[in-house]
């Protein structure tokens, strides 16, 4: 008993360092967005989305995936999804993310640690319709606090993402595509009234994106 909750605790302390961790993000009053405090809005979208959507999902289970997903960033640190654009840095944030699921499974050496290992492993596989969801609203949360943020934060990888990221999201499920689609309006408005040039914007989003496609 005495060792269990030794672990208990050294995992939450493990998990507070998610409260310190910063994204490549602000909020609206101008502070940086901390891990932890993504994880929860994130976590909120699913309860309010839940209801809306075609098929019947595990909230429970969706809910413990949204929590879990970015616990690995208290060992690795943050990544911003643009700079997983380049495939070195993804598959080293890959090698990176599993051995710390892995230290993080070993440090619980229970069955809760078993737990979080294999629904870790669901989230980042996007195969089951929980995994799905979750994924989504994990990149439409991050567009939300980019959309409640000063445009002059925004760098111009991110201007382009609203082109060629948000369109590939959320397609499975007709409620979630119309979410997304609410989503981008905003963020094309916040462009539109910073004086963006938006055309030049989609096209250049095209061609960044050909230019992906070309490297996979």
């Amino acid at each position: 008993m005495h060792d269990q909750l030794n672990r208990i605790f050294d995992f939450l302390k493990l998990a507070e360092k998610l409260k310190c961790e910063l994204r490549h993000c602000d909020l609206s009053n101008g502070r940086r967005e901390s891990v932890a405090e993504h994880v929860w809005r994130t976590s909120l979208m699913a309860l309010v989305v839940a209801p809306h959507l075609n098929e019947k999902i595990n909230l429970e289970k969706t809910l413990k995936m949204i929590i879990i997903h970015d616990i690995v960033e208290a060992i690795c640190g943050d990544v911003p999804a643009f700079e997983t654009d380049a495939l070195v840095i993804k598959n080293k944030k890959i090698e990176n993310e599993q051995l710390a699921i892995s230290q993080i499974r070993e440090m619980l050496n229970s069955p809760s640690g078993d737990e979080i290992f294999h629904l870790w492993y669901e989230f980042e596989e996007k195969e089951t319709f929980e995994a799905k969801v979750a994924n989504v609203l994990d990149k439409l949360e991050a567009q939300i606090q980019h959309n409640e943020s000063d445009l002059s934060t925004w760098l111009p990888i991110e201007k382009m993402r609203v082109f060629y990221k948000l369109e590939e999201l959320g397609e499975f499920d007709p409620f979630l595509k119309e979410f997304k689609n609410y989503i981008k309006q905003e963020s094309i408005a916040k462009l539109e009234k910073g004086g963006c040039d938006i055309q030049s914007l989609h096209a250049e989003a095209q061609e960044y994106k050909a230019k992906l496609n070309s490297l996979t």
